[in-house]
């Protein structure tokens, strides 16, 4: 039943490693991943064309062999390029720039167009492309098989793992609201794509016929078998790669995930503008009324973003981003390779690719 998925992305087992962006990735928790059987993932869409063309340049490298690995971006949503901060996005955080430290911002860069990163990642050739928040171009999609690149888009409701399968993409992810991080609705409002995984996954089986990865909730061997059991040819995890030592999260971060603190966690815009899974801290309590008025991504993220270094600087959780899922409480702090053995047996019983 994985075989299918196992032979598109060049695996031995039908585990994706989430991609994670905003540093929260690494080469060597990817490179662990992938050198042991899986598919390791990068999440880059933070960076400019030639950092991406870099990255791809170093994952290849770390994994000799040919092993796979998967880079992620994010598909802009309408109008985002033309967004910019007012006063007010500015004031609205002056007490907590004060309060940390930090020089208030006074200006504003856009980030990297998302052509431009494409077109930067399409020409360093990854095996594996996902992508986060829609669909690409015709374009896109014809330029990624031409040169044979697997690609992946990522869908919170049936409609939109349609979407996916109607845009020419090889797999479509079934990300369901247990999913720690940002969330990747694209056709309706957030708030009407809250799909749990295990509602999610079987719908989505019945509606495509490309390969459904499931994501969200997952954590162990027994949510990868109930996974595999509903029809999902794979799984991607995040958050419990997350918490292994190889990730880019920091210690502080780390540690809340495996803390009765990772039993309780909200969906928050407070940290980059969009809808995200995150455990509840003091600055998402302290700010909770704001969280109607603060600006969209990318204004809010990078607004946000000299507060959230200022506080892992300096090992303090109460102002930072603590993504995380909903099976959080389930992570080990062990290897990625460790991790992902586990996830493979139980027992002795291991997943095989027939």
């Amino acid at each position: 039943m994985t075989a299918r998925l196992t032979r598109l992305l060049g695996t031995e087992l039908p585990i994706i490693q989430g991609p994670f962006g905003g540093g929260l990735s690494s080469v060597a928790l990817a490179a662990a991943v992938s050198g042991a059987g899986g598919l390791g993932s990068f999440g880059a869409h933070h960076l400019d064309p030639d950092a991406i063309t870099a990255l791809v340049a170093e994952l290849k490298a770390a994994l000799p062999g040919n092993r796979p690995f998967n880079v992620n971006l994010w598909v802009p949503h309408p109008q985002e390029s033309t967004l910019r901060p007012t006063p007010a996005d500015f004031e609205r955080l002056g007490p907590l720039y004060d309060r940390l430290g930090v020089p208030a911002p006074t200006s504003y860069t856009p980030p990297p167009t998302f052509d431009d990163q494409m077109n930067a990642l399409l020409a360093a050739h990854p095996p594996v492309i996902s992508l986060v928040m829609g669909t690409p171009s015709a374009a896109v999609v014809a330029e990624a098989r031409r040169r044979g690149i697997v690609m992946i888009g990522t869908a919170t409701t049936v409609d939109e793992a349609v979407a996916v399968e109607a845009a020419g993409l090889d797999a479509v992810v079934a990300s369901g609201s247990d999913a720690g991080g940002h969330r990747g609705a694209f056709l309706r409002p957030v708030a009407e794509s809250l799909v749990g995984t295990f509602s999610l996954v079987p719908q989505v089986v019945d509606a495509v016929d490309i390969p459904v990865i499931a994501a969200g909730g997952i954590a162990d061997h027994r949510g990868v078998t109930a996974a595999l059991a509903l029809g999902a040819e794979g799984v991607q995890i995040g958050t419990g790669f997350l918490a292994t030592t190889q990730s880019g999260a920091s210690p502080v971060h780390k540690a809340a995930l495996t803390s009765p603190d990772a039993r309780i966690t909200v969906l928050t815009r407070l940290f980059s503008g969009r809808h995200a899974r995150a455990i509840i801290n003091p600055l998402i309590r302290e700010l909770t009324a704001e969280e109607a008025n603060v600006p969209e991504y990318p204004v809010q993220n990078a607004l946000m973003q000299p507060l959230r270094r200022a506080a892992a600087a300096r090992d303090d959780p109460r102002y930072v981003n603590l993504w995380a899922g909903q099976a959080a409480p389930l992570s080990r702090p062990v290897t990625a390779q460790e991790y992902l053995a586990t996830l493979a047996t139980n027992d002795g019983n291991r997943f095989e690719s027939t």
